[in-house]
Order: C-alpha cells, then sequence, then structure tokens
C-alpha cells in the first residue's frame, strides 16, 4: 500500500553528517540491591534516510538506550558518553534545550498507542499541541489555533487516515488499533524531524496492521528521507525495513552490520542463536506427512456446529456477534491451531470451551457435555479435564501466592490431596517443565517471563488434562524464548498426549505446533485443513493477506513477500 505523503525535501541529499551520533554511552540505574548496568558502553551513529533496527532481548538496554535519545531516562538513572543530535548532547543539554530538540529533531513513536494517547482529549488537540509548543510562524510569533488544526489534519492525511478534516475531532477510542498508531506516528511527524525514535511499534498490531504500518514507516523514510531508530525483537519487522542492524546483549553491541549480511552471515553465536530461534512458516511444520484421515479418524473432544457467541448491546444498541456460525472439531490427541486477527472471535471461543463464555445459538460439544444454556453444576466436574494457559503469565498468577501453590490450586480444588501429595505432584511437574523443583518457594515476580510461563504449563496440566486451552501462549515472549517454549510445548503435549486448542495472530507459531488450523474472520470460519494445506495453499482471500502480510526473517525473501502483500490489498 502506498501512502501519499507529499512532497517534502530529501534530507538525504544535504545532510552532512550523521543525523544521531551516540558516542561510549553508559547508563547506570541506583537500586536498593546496588547499582545496576543497564548501558555499558554503545557507540553508534544514524546517517540521514537510514532505518538502524536495535535488537535484542528483554534486558538488553535497547529500549533504554532509544530512551536516552530523548532524554527520557528517570531521576534514578545517571548517563555518561555523549548523545549527539545534530551536534547537541542530549545528555549535558539545558532542560530548555531538550524542550526544543524533542519533537523538532526528534521524536518518538511508543510501543502502545493506547497509552501513548490521552482518552480525553480529541486526537486534533494532542497533535496540535505539540506543533504550538515548538512551532512559530517565522516572525517570532507562535502559531495560532487555526493554523495548528490545520497542520494536524495534514499530518492525518499523510499518515493514511481517512476523512482526516472529520476525524482530527475524534478521540482516541473512535479508532482502531492500527490507526491510533497511525495518529501516533502523525504526532511525531508534525514538525517534520529528521529522526524518529519506533520503540517496537507493532508489537501490539495484528499482522496485518502491522504490514501496512511498516509500509508506512518505509513511505517516510523514502518521501522525507526521515531517519529512524527501530527498536524491535521482531527479526521479520528488521528484515522488512532496517537497513542497518545493530544487535545487543546485556548491556554491550555485539553485533553491527548491513541488514542483508547480518541475516545471511551473522558473526557472533548469540546472534546466531537469535535468528535460528525466529518462527519461519513453512519450515519444521506440525502437519508434514499428516492426512486429513487422521484429523477425522480421532475421538471427538469438541464439536462446534454452526456455534453462535452474541454479547448483549449497550443503551439499547442491537447485540453484537463475536462468533457467527463456525463448525469445526478438535479430536483426542491434536493440537488445533485457531488463527486470526483481533476481534475475529478465537479468544471468544477458547472461553467458550472452558465455560467462561455463554453460547448463544448452535452447538459446542465440550467432551461431550452440550455447553448451550449448560448449568455450572453440572459442568464443573469436567473441568479438571480442561486446562487453560493464558497469554500473559504475570497477570495469571496471584503475586502473593508462591509458584507452588499457584501450581498446586487446580488440585486442591478439583482433588483431596495431602499437602505431601501435593508438593510431590508440583515438583514432579516443574520438573517436566524445565523448571527445578526449589522454584515452587518462589514468588512470581521472582521469575522471568518464559519461566512463568512454563510455571503456568505445569499449572494446566496439574490435574492431567484431555484437553488444553492455549490462547496467545508466546506472544508476551522474546523470540529465543518463545522458541524455547514452543519446543516444550511440543514435548509435552507428546509425553501426556492431550488434545489442544492453540489460538493465536502468529500464523508461523501456529504452523509449528498445529496439524490442523482454522482461519478466523469477523467471527466466521473462513478457512480450515491441514497446517500445510492452509499455509502453502490458501483458497480465502483473507487467509492469502494474513499469509501474505507476515515478514519472514529474510531481507530478500521478505522483499518479494512486501510485492505480493501490495498485489493482495490491490486485488
Amino acid at each position: 500500500m502506498s501512502i501519499n505523503i507529499g512532497s517534502i525535501p530529501d534530507r538525504q541529499a544535504s545532510g552532512s553528517g550523521p543525523v544521531l551520533d551516540i558516542e561510549n554511552l553508559k547508563v547506570t540505574f541506583a537500586t536498593d540491591g546496588g547499582d545496576v548496568f543497564a548501558v555499558k558502553d554503545v557507540s553508534l551513529e544514524v546517517n540521514p534516510g537510514e532505518v538502524v533496527a536495535i535488537v535484542g532481548e528483554s534486558g538488553s538496554g535497547k529500549t533504554v538506550t532509544a530512551k536516552t535519545i530523548l532524554g527520557l531516562l528517570p531521576e534514578t538513572a545517571t548517563s555518561q558518553g555523549a548523545v549527539l543530535i545534530n551536534g547537541n548532547n542530549v545528555i549535558s543539554v539545558s532542560a530548555a534545550k531538550l524542550r526544543q530538540i524533542r519533537g523538532r529533531d526528534v521524536a518518538m513513536v511508543f510501543q502502545e498507542p493506547s497509552t501513548a494517547l490521552n482518552p480525553v482529549y480529541t486526537v486534533g488537540w494532542q497533535i496540535a499541541e505539540g506543533i504550538r509548543a515548538h512551532a512559530d510562524t517565522g516572525s517570532g510569533k507562535k502559531i495560532s489555533a487555526r493554523d495548528a488544526k490545520n497542520r494536524a489534519i495534514d499530518a492525518l492525511r499523510k499518515v493514511g487516515i481517512p476523512d482526516p478534516e472529520t476525524r482530527v475531532n475524534y478521540y482516541p477510542h473512535q479508532f482502531s488499533g492500527g490507526q491510533k498508531q497511525r495518529v501516533v506516528i502523525a504526532a511525531a511527524l508534525a514538525l517534520n524531524p529528521g529522526l524518529i525514535v519506533a520503540d517496537e511499534p507493532t508489537t501490539a498490531l495484528d499482522v496485518t496492521v502491522q504490514a501496512e504500518i511498516l509500509e508506512l514507516l518505509r513511505d517516510l523514510r523514502d518521501k522525507y528521507g526521515t531517519s529512524i531508530v527501530l527498536i524491535t525483537h521482531n527479526m521479520g519487522v528488521v528484515a522488512d525495513l532496517a537497513d542497518r542492524v545493530v544487535v545487543m546483549y546485556q548491556g554491550d553491541v555485539v553485533e553491527e552490520a548491513s541488514a542483508r549480511v547480518l541475516f545471511a552471515q551473522p558473526k557472533e553465536d548469540y546472534t546466531k542463536k537469535l535468528l535460528a530461534a525466529v518462527p519461519h512458516l513453512g519450515r519444521n511444520s506440525a502437519s508434514e506427512g499428516m492426512t486429513e484421515r487422521a484429523h477425522q479418524g480421532g475421538k471427538v473432544l469438541v464439536e462446534a456446529k454452526n456455534l453462535t457467541i452474541e454479547y448483549p448491546g449497550r443503551l439499547g444498541s442491537p447485540a453484537f456477534k463475536a462468533v457467527d456460525g463456525v463448525s469445526f472439531t478438535v479430536s483426542e490427541g491434536e493440537v488445533f491451531g485457531l488463527v486470526g486477527e483481533s476481534g475475529s472471535g478465537k479468544t471468544t471461543i477458547g472461553r467458550a470451551i472452558a465455560g467462561l463464555n455463554r453460547t448463544t445459538g448452535g452447538s459446542l460439544k465440550v467432551l461431550g457435555y452440550e455447553m448451550l444454556n449448560f448449568k455450572e453444576r453440572t459442568f464443573k466436574p469436567l473441568r479438571k479435564e480442561i486446562g487453560f494457559v493464558f497469554q500473559d503469565p504475570a497477570a495469571s498468577f496471584n503475586p502473593q501466592l508462591t509458584i507452588g501453590d499457584c501450581v498446586a490450586e487446580p488440585l486442591i480444588i478439583h482433588g483431596n490431596p495431602t499437602p505431601a501429595e501435593a508438593r510431590q505432584r508440583v515438583r514432579e511437574l516443574l520438573e517436566s517443565v524445565q523448571l527445578p523443583a526449589s522454584y515452587a518457594d518462589r514468588f512470581p515476580h521472582e521469575l522471568s517471563g518464559g519461566q512463568r510461563q512454563r510455571a503456568s504449563l505445569a499449572r494446566a496440566l496439574i490435574l492431567n488434562p484431555k484437553l488444553l486451552i492455549a490462547d496467545e501462549p508466546t506472544s508476551a515472549l522474546d523470540v529465543s524464548v518463545q522458541a524455547v517454549v514452543l519446543e516444550l510445548f511440543k514435548e509435552i503435549q507428546r509425553e501426556f498426549g492431550f488434545a489442544a486448542l492453540f489460538i493465536s495472530h502468529d500464523l508461523a507459531v501456529v504452523d509449528i505446533l498445529s496439524t490442523w488450523v482454522g482461519v478466523l474472520y469477523k467471527g466466521k470460519m473462513v478457512e480450515q485443513g491441514l497446517g500445510n494445506q492452509v499455509m502453502g495453499n490458501p483458497q480465502h482471500s483473507y487467509t492469502k493477506k494474513l499469509i501474505a502480510s507476515l515478514p519472514v526473517p529474510d531481507p530478500d525473501e521478505q522483499a518479494r513477500r512486501r510485492e505480493a502483500f501490495r498485489e493482495v490489498l490491490h486485488s
């Protein structure tokens, strides 16, 4: 998709030196336990019109480096070295000078647009506020409110917001997630800065919306000459957009190269490990060699026929049909992958199978029990046969209980174990998910994200369920941690033999785990079949769009996929 960004002078032609020059940057945080060295000795440059990606896992120092560029570190942080933007060292300049630099010379696009935008002001007011704070008419006078609003409309138009003259008066909640991210980018562009720092700008977005935002950023670079520092852990995004890549690990830069060289010939072991962990659509597919008979021949544990789930409307508005006439089966021992964008109905279906959402039409049989108009009293005995792994492992644990108590809770509710039996079962399961048994005595905050998700898997398995529902269980994890959890999931599934409904928006992850895949779009099942057939030869236009929009960790292949995505959009 091509965005009309307008005629802006190309900075690359006029720029004589780097837009950003970081020299020997060190950042230390003062904590109760002593100083923490978040960034140790980082040096890098960003040239006019260049996209530089800083990649690494959580704790690598990439976001701290990004915040240093705009002087956004907290008071507990101490910075040394130099961060030069057009010759100004943001570490040592005055607060007044720093305010001038922000917005005019450098702007930031944050990860979560919903928290970056103020819900009580229109988006036009918020964009105009930044314009009025920095811009003047050229004669020393502040720009008028009307002119600032006109510039806000122009900024919204440049990032592809339809009917910007009207929508400039909309509030953030009146935009979709992708449109909100466009609004945030519009606010960053309003003063035409030479450098944009984008911190995980697509992490919270669906894959098709992500592709559109990446296309927008690419057009900004090509038509504005804007330089971009891209902070991300998604190597597919890096392959799609970056000219050069800086790899960070525990506060240090371990490798730096052009994107093509880095992906083709990584030098450092850490970079090789990072790239090897990235799931790649079509490789290691779980459905390879499988037949439809395997799916149809097993004992059916979940059967949906014309399933409908509605949410009641508010204040007289009509009901919202979240799931509309969906039919599918999940057979014993198989992993059924359910994919689709936000709002497609996939989580609603998962919760309905677990008895957490009510069905309103059609039929949904879970372990032989009809869920339409189900009674909690009669369904409760079946709950022990169903395990649930939630998306956010941190939010799914009670922070006041130890990991051992959290994992044991389903066993205590549904069984009658002695304390010794419960402790023994917890220790066995923690070891099964590759956690030391001693972790039972730790609290959730003392575990990393990947460790908490392993503990969440242990909790879901403690009653030996016949069916496991996993709702986006790896989306919050670093790529290398995700790879470990996915491999663990495969091993545990083979060992315990449970069936699984694996819900995700990441097609590559689903392809690795699932033998049978269903694609949801606006509450309807538009396509389903063997994973390699759905992914390799999609029939529905929406499935084709989903697959074409998924970035892959290979710059040359991604360039071809980008053209395919444009063709699908315009077909």
